[in-house]
């Protein structure tokens, strides 16, 4: 049974998270379309069932406490997802909405083109995605689930595995053909190309080659998306994931280097261990095991370069 005094109801927590945002009550009265002696009040109020001060008082002004501030991150938090529920409720009572974090170029290139078929299959669940490039903290962030590459070793988070990474070297076909690649070690005229996330990615391809490990030097880059666009402007050599290299190969505009992928590491699908029975999560994991499924059966050979 919950404890009454630490469950405020959401007028007095409203008021004292507008005052702490704005900086006043005036400021939070007018927000809120209420007079500033009843903000006030709901102010005061909150503090006597807290048992505690909120603010300190000098003046005109109301300064928050420390623990005021760190209380109001979680109230701001809770209020808006809150707000956020209440909406998905109202505009889509019967299905829900699932917000994923993506990363950049597996959202674009992997997830893009085959989430009309899952939107198509659950026409009531509404995807929100949002990009991420780090990996974060589900209880600060209100998503109920992300792409994440590396192992399953996202904490107090449930995993499911998608596929596995595999790298291929790539090039303008312009500087291929003037410098024709027959070994691991022609590669080294051009500049080696890196993506911050992958540091140990040429190591792994050349190791692959059977060839000497170089000291790696070249452009560095956040995103795959950026670095392919190097690697096509003939800025130097790139390591790609097959899945983002293969409409690049079709259209000419670069070429695989060798006949060896390498493989990295792989991508996953992990959730908050509070969201696992969510609904429109489920579904969303049921049909990614399908898919995932289906594409390693018709694309089995896409472990060979050449493919």
């Amino acid at each position: 049974m919950h404890r009454r005094r630490f469950l405020p109801s959401l007028s007095l927590l409203s008021a004292f998270e507008a005052v702490l945002r704005t900086g006043s009550t005036a400021a939070a009265a007018r927000e809120l379309h209420l007079t500033q002696s009843t903000v006030s009040r709901l102010v005061q109020t909150l503090e006597t069932q807290l048992g505690r001060a909120l603010f300190e008082r000098h003046r005109q002004r109301l300064v928050p406490t420390d623990a005021a501030t760190a209380y109001g991150k979680d109230i701001s938090r809770a209020l808006n997802l809150i707000q956020r529920s209440s909406m998905e409720f109202s505009a889509n009572p019967g299905g829900g909405t699932l917000s994923l974090a993506i990363l950049p170029a597996f959202g674009t290139r992997w997830l893009a083109p085959r989430l009309g078929d899952f939107l198509n299959e659950y026409p009531g669940i509404t995807v929100n995605l949002a990009t991420r490039l780090r990996r974060f903290n589900f209880a600060a962030e209100s998503f109920d689930a992300a792409i994440h590459y590396g192992i399953d070793d996202w904490r107090d988070a449930g995993h499911m595995k998608l596929f596995d990474e595999h790298l291929t070297a790539c090039i303008a076909p312009s500087l291929l053909d003037r410098y024709p690649v027959t070994s691991a070690t022609d590669v080294l005229r051009w500049p080696l190309l890196q993506l911050e996330t992958r540091p140990s990615a040429w190591r792994m391809w050349f190791e692959a080659q059977g060839a000497d490990v170089p000291v790696t030097t070249g452009m560095l880059f956040d995103q795959f998306a950026t670095m392919t666009q190097a690697a096509i402007s003939g800025l130097g050599v790139a390591l790609l994931p097959h899945y983002l290299a293969e409409m690049e190969f079709r259209e000419k505009r670069l070429a695989p280097l060798l006949q060896m992928s390498v493989r990295g590491g792989s991508y996953w699908l992990v959730w908050p261990q509070d969201r696992a029975h969510y609904p429109p999560l489920q579904a969303f994991r049921k049909w990614l095991e399908q898919v995932v499924s289906r594409d390693s059966i018709n694309h089995s050979s896409t472990r060979t370069i050449g493919c």
